[in-house]
C-alpha cells in the first residue's frame, strides 16, 4: 500500500447540487386534461423524425448482424433460415414497444391523478433536465434510473413528457406482459419486454441486442433501463448487471456514432409503497404476481401519505471519454460489424468499471430524507437496548439529539440530504415519525419500533389469534427490515469510515498497515454487499481516513492512529452501521460449518440458513433480526465463492450443489469476529 497516499478528496459541502421544482405544484393548481392534450413536440437527436414502430422492426429483421446469426442458427440446428427468420421475427413481435401519444396521453392524465393523492410533492432538478435536453438533441442518450420502486420507469416518462422531453423506451421484465391490460398499456407507452434471462439463446440475444443498438444508433429515442437488473429490495443499490450497458455501448466501441451519453438518475422516496412488501420477500414470502387485479386491489394504498419524491438528473457522463485511454477502438476494425465477437477481457473490465461509476453517481446523487437518519438510530438503540435487556425506546428529545449531531456528521461526509432548515428540529422529528407511524410507536415521550404489530408475513392469520414464537419473531422482522431499508439509503455515506472504524476495532495494533490490512480484508468481504469500486482499496482507504481526520474523529500521529475524545461517539455509530453485516455473514460462515451441508443446493441454501437462524434468534444466540433477509444471506455465498471457501459443483447429478471448505470458513467467521490470531493469514490469501 502507498501508505503515505494523501486523498485529495474535495471538500464534500463545497459540492455545488442544483435546486429542485416542484412538478406537482402546477398540476394541483391547472386542469390535468388540458395537461394531457397539451401540444407536445420534445426536439430529437438531430432534429430527425422519430420512425414507427414497424419501420423500426423491419430495420431490426434488415441487418446484417441478424442474417448473420439467423444463417448460423440455422446451420446449427439444421432448420430452414426462412423458419429461423421466422422465429426472429415472431421474437421481435413479443418484444418491441409500440408507443402512441394516445396511451401517453391517457396515461398523463391517469398519472396526475394517482401522484397528487400519493404523494405531497414531486421534485425534479430543472438544470439536470436542461443537460439532458442538450444531451439529446446531441448524441444517443441512455438513462440509468435507480430502481426502488414499481413507480420508477411510470415516473420517468411522466416527468420527461411534463418537460416536453423525447420519452424513453424502456427495458420492462416479462412479467409485466401477463398483465393483460396493463402490460399492452405499458407496450404502447414506451416498453420493450425482454425475458429475464435468455441463457445461450443466440437467436434471442441477436434481436435484442439488434434492436436496442438500432433504436440508439438512429436516435429514434433515448433508451432506458436498470442498470441494478432489477428492483432493489433493500434499498441499497445492487451490483450492477452489464448485459445491456454491454449493448448501447457497443455502437461507440465499433464506431458507428460519435458519442453516447449516459445519464444517472436517482429516485429518493420518503416514503416507499412496496415497503412491507418487500420485507416479506426477504423473509421467504413469496412475491405476489403481476395481475391487474391486484394492481386494482392496491387501491387502498391511494388512502395513504407517502410523502415525497425528489428525482435529480446527474451529468451526462460521455462513453468517449470514459473509453479514452481504456479501450483500443482499432481491434473492432479486425472483423467485420455484423459478426458478433464476444467482448474481450479489456472490454469487459472498462465497462465494469464505468457500472460502479455510474451507480456510484446514482448514489451520490440520492435525496436523503430525515427519516433515513431516525431509522438508523432507532434500528442501533433497538440492538443495543435488546443487548443490555434495557426498556426499548429513546427518549424524544435524545432522538432529536442525535438526529441533528447525525446530520451534521453525514453532511460532513458528504451527504445530499433534505432537512428543512427553516424549520425546528423538533418539528421535523415529529413531522417524519408521523409520515412512518407505522414503523414507530411513541407513547409517554419514548419513541420506540412498532414491533407488537403482528400482522404477519405468515399467511394472513387473524392478528387476534395467538401468534406462535416463530410468527412473532417474523412479524417483528418486517418491522426491522422495513425500518433497515431506509437505514440502508444512507449506507453510501458511511460504508468507507464505517469499514476504517470497524478496521481500527479489530485490527491487532493502531499501526497505518495493520489497520489497512484489516480494512482490505472487510473492504474484500463485503464488496458483493455495498457499491465497492473494483481495484480502489487504498483510494477508498484514503477517504475513509480523509473524512474521520477532517471531522476531528481521528488523529495519524507518525502512522499510528489515535481516536480523539469525541471521536469515539462517530466511531461507535460508524461500527454499529456495519454490525448488522458483520452478524449476518459471521452467521453464515457458521452454518456452513456446523449444519450437514452434504448436498446441500443454491436453492436449498436460503430456506436452510433461514431456519438455523431462526432457532438462533429464539434462543437468544443472535441478536439481530436483519440476518434473516435472504439478500444479505445470498450475498455472503456470493463473497465465499468469490473468495473460494465454497465452490459450486457443475455438471452431472450433483449440479448446483455446493462443496463447502469447512477450514476456510471457519477461518474467515473468526476473522469477522475480530479473532485476531486468523487474521493476517486470511488476509494474505485473499
Amino acid at each position: 500500500m502507498a501508505s503515505e497516499a494523501v486523498y485529495t478528496h474535495r471538500d464534500p459541502m463545497l459540492k455545488k447540487r442544483d435546486d429542485f421544482e416542484d412538478i406537482l405544484e402546477e398540476r394541483r393548481n391547472s386542469s390535468d386534461l388540458r395537461y394531457a392534450l397539451r401540444c407536445y413536440t420534445p426536439v430529437l437527436y438531430k432534429g430527425l423524425t422519430p420512425s414507427k414502430a414497424s419501420e423500426l422492426k423491419s430495420m431490426v429483421l434488415q441487418s446484417d448482424q441478424l442474417h448473420y446469426v439467423i444463417n448460423q442458427v440455422s446451420i446449427e440446428t439444421g432448420m430452414a433460415a426462412d423458419e429461423v427468420q421466422a422465429e426472429a421475427a415472431a421474437i421481435l413481435e413479443e418484444m418491441a414497444h409500440r408507443l402512441q401519444i394516445s396511451t401517453v396521453r391517457f396515461f398523463a392524465f391517469t398519472l396526475s391523478k394517482v401522484f397528487k393523492t400519493l404523494f405531497r410533492s414531486i421534485c425534479v432538478n430543472e438544470e439536470g433536465i436542461q443537460r439532458l435536453q442538450q444531451a439529446i438533441h446531441e448524441h444517443p442518450v441512455v438513462l440509468l434510473p435507480s430502481h426502488r420502486s414499481y413507480m420508477d420507469f411510470l415516473l420517468m416518462s411522466y416527468i420527461l413528457y411534463t418537460y416536453d422531453l423525447a420519452l424513453p423506451v424502456i427495458a420492462a421484465g416479462m412479467d409485466f406482459m401477463s398483465m393483460k391490460f396493463v402490460g399492452e398499456m405499458l407496450r404502447m407507452s414506451g416498453a420493450f419486454f425482454i425475458r429475464r434471462s435468455f441463457g445461450g439463446d443466440k437467436l434471442y440475444w441477436a434481436v435484442f441486442s439488434e434492436y436496442v443498438k438500432t433504436i440508439l444508433k438512429n436516435g429514434f429515442a433515448p433508451v432506458e433501463f436498470f442498470l441494478e437488473g432489477t428492483r432493489s429490495r433493500t434499498c441499497k443499490s445492487l451490483t450492477p448487471k452489464l448485459g445491456l450497458l454491454n449493448i448501447v455501448m457497443d455502437p461507440y466501441l465499433k464506431g458507428e456514432v460519435f458519442d453516447v451519453s449516459v445519464v444517472p438518475v436517482s429516485i429518493s422516496y420518503e416514503r416507499i409503497l412496496e415497503e412491507a412488501l418487500y420485507a416479506r420477500e426477504m423473509l421467504g414470502v413469496p412475491k405476489p404476481k403481476e395481475s391487474t387485479s391486484g394492481l386494482f386491489k392496491a387501491r387502498k394504498v391511494l388512502s395513504e401519505d407517502y410523502g415525497s419524491i425528489h428525482v435529480y438528473f446527474g451529468q451526462p457522463v460521455s462513453v468517449r471519454s470514459l473509453a479514452q485511454n481504456r479501450v483500443n477502438r482499432s481491434q473492432f476494425n479486425l472483423t467485420p460489424r455484423h459478426i458478433p465477437r464476444k467482448p474481450g477481457e479489456d472490454i469487459h473490465s472498462f465497462v465494469n468499471d464505468s457500472a460502479y461509476r455510474l451507480v456510484r453517481a446514482q448514489e451520490e446523487n440520492m435525496v436523503l430524507k430525515p427519516w433515513v437518519l431516525l431509522a438508523t438510530l432507532l434500528l442501533q438503540n433497538h440492538h443495543q437496548s435488546q443487548a443490555a435487556g434495557q426498556k426499548q425506546g429513546m427518549a424524544v428529545d435524545e432522538l432529536t439529539e442525535q438526529a441533528v449531531w447525525l446530520r451534521d456528521v453525514s453532511r460532513q461526509y458528504g451527504a445530499f440530504l433534505h432537512w428543512p432548515d427553516h424549520t425546528s428540529p423538533s418539528e421535523v422529528v415529529s413531522s417524519s415519525l408521523s409520515l412512518h407511524r407505522g414503523l414507530v410507536r411513541i407513547s409517554e415521550g419514548r419513541v420506540r419500533l412498532a414491533l407488537e404489530q403482528a400482522g404477519g408475513p405468515a399467511g394472513g392469520r387473524d392478528p387476534r389469534s395467538a401468534a406462535s414464537p416463530e410468527e412473532e419473531l417474523l412479524n417483528q422482522a418486517v418491522i426491522i427490515l422495513s425500518c433497515a431499508s431506509y437505514r440502508n439509503q444512507a449506507l453510501h455515506v458511511f460504508i468507507r469510515p464505517a469499514l476504517l472504524a470497524s478496521a481500527i476495532h479489530s485490527a491487532s495494533s493502531n499501526n497505518k498497515q495493520e489497520v489497512y490490512n484489516s480494512f482490505s480484508f472487510l473492504r474484500n468481504m463485503f464488496s458483493n454487499e455495498f457499491i465497492l469500486c473494483p481495484g480502489a482499496t487504498v483510494q477508498d482507504f484514503e477517504e475513509a481516513c480523509y473524512l474521520l481526520v477532517k471531522t476531528g474523529a481521528l488523529q495519524i500521529n507518525q502512522q499510528e492512529f489515535v481516536v480523539t475524545e469525541r471521536g469515539h461517539r462517530t466511531l461507535a455509530f460508524l461500527t454499529s452501521v456495519l454490525d448488522p453485516f458483520l452478524q449476518g455473514y459471521q452467521v453464515v460462515c457458521r452454518f456452513l460449518c456446523e449444519e450437514a451441508t452434504e448436498g446441500l443446493t443454491e436453492k436449498q441454501f436460503v430456506p436452510a440458513v433461514r431456519k438455523f437462524i431462526i432457532k438462533h434468534l429464539l434462543t437468544g444466540r443472535l441478536r439481530y433480526a436483519e440476518v434473516l433477509s435472504s439478500d444479505l444471506q445470498k450475498n455472503t455465498l456470493a463473497a465465499l465463492l468469490r473468495l473460494g471457501a465454497v465452490r459450486k459443483l457443475k455438471g452431472g447429478e450433483e449440479q448446483g450443489t455446493l462443496k463447502v471448505n469447512k477450514v476456510m470458513v471457519n477461518s474467515l467467521e473468526d476473522t469477522l469476529g475480530g479473532k485476531l490470531p486468523t487474521q493476517k493469514a486470511v488476509v494474505a490469501r485473499l
